[in-house]
């Protein structure tokens, strides 16, 4: 079923972010950990690849066994990074033949220790581009694009990030999901600005949790999200006096408090990027008052 389709009822909602493993070997753990989250009862789950295109053929693999075994409703990603028509064709066809209804379609982060973006040729150098090429080719699939409640790292300005967001939703993206913040008035900031540029459709906060200190200090430096003041002192703090069982405490208790915070003051749901940490994710999610799992 496509996402969308979902969305128009649903209220109070968790969805979830997994990465696959690259090595074959580690799929049984990978399969063992999402089976736990499905106490989490997810509206849809989506399932990326590394940067480069790292991992996408796993995606290929692992995306149809987890509607088909684990009964979830998985979103592929899909990005423009090696993206040539014929590439992508190959790809959307694989989903389509294994019965999968969605895709999250984004430009990509480069190869680890490129400068930079690249696009593959003049076809897709943006996520718009991909969104409507999949729209135009693949009607029948449902398409979710990203959305910067602090700006993209490469956008020039808020105002044309906005732009950009626009016009991937005009040009076919069906909802939105947010990149990781840690403080909930940026989302309600970026939301309020959204709609005043004529965006209506969804806009899903994504939460990430924060684990591990060095990692989530790496993927902020990455895609351009802050970190609070008070925030990092307490993560840090926690770091020298309880090392990393500490810091996972402290980010588990940050994370509570967001998503309480965003589905009380509205949010229709909220879309945990869970780090493939089942145990973790279902603490976080029985601390909530929509669990009790």
């Amino acid at each position: 079923m496509r996402i969308a389709e979902l969305l128009g009822g649903a209220s109070g909602f968790m969805s979830l972010e997994f990465f696959p493993p690259k090595e074959e070997a580690s799929w049984p753990a990978f399969f063992e950990d999402a089976g736990k989250l499905k106490a989490v009862t997810p509206l849809f789950t989506s399932v990326t690849y590394g940067a480069g295109g790292g991992t996408q053929s796993n995606t290929l693999d692992i995306v149809p066994k987890m509607k088909k075994d684990y009964g979830f409703e998985p979103m592929a990603h899909l990005t423009c990074v090696g993206a040539s028509e014929e590439r992508l064709r190959g790809f959307l066809d694989r989903l389509v033949e294994s019965g999968i209804d969605n895709v999250l379609a984004l430009r990509g982060d480069p190869p680890q220790g490129a400068a930079g973006f690249v696009p593959d040729g003049d076809g897709f150098k943006y996520a718009y581009d991909l969104v409507a090429f999949i729209k135009d080719n693949y009607p029948g699939l449902g398409v979710g694009v990203a959305a910067y409640p602090e700006t993209h790292p490469d956008a020039a300005s808020p105002e044309e990030d906005l732009r950009h967001l626009k016009e991937k939703l005009d040009r076919g993206g069906d909802f939105a999901i947010t990149q990781l913040f840690f403080d909930n008035s940026l989302y309600w900031s970026f939301m309020e600005k959204a709609r005043a540029a004529g965006i209506d459709k969804p806009i899903i906060p994504g939460i990430m949790p924060i684990f591990n200190l060095k990692v989530i200090k790496r993927i902020t430096s990455l895609c351009g999200a802050s970190i609070p003041k008070s925030l990092l002192t307490a993560l840090e703090e926690a770091q020298e006096s309880g090392g990393d069982a500490a810091v996972m405490n402290v980010g588990i208790e940050h994370a509570t408090a967001q998503m309480q915070g965003l589905l009380d003051k509205g949010a229709h749901g909220v879309h945990l990027y869970t780090l493939n940490k089942a145990e973790a994710c279902l603490k976080l999610y029985n601390n909530l008052r929509f669990g009790g799992v």
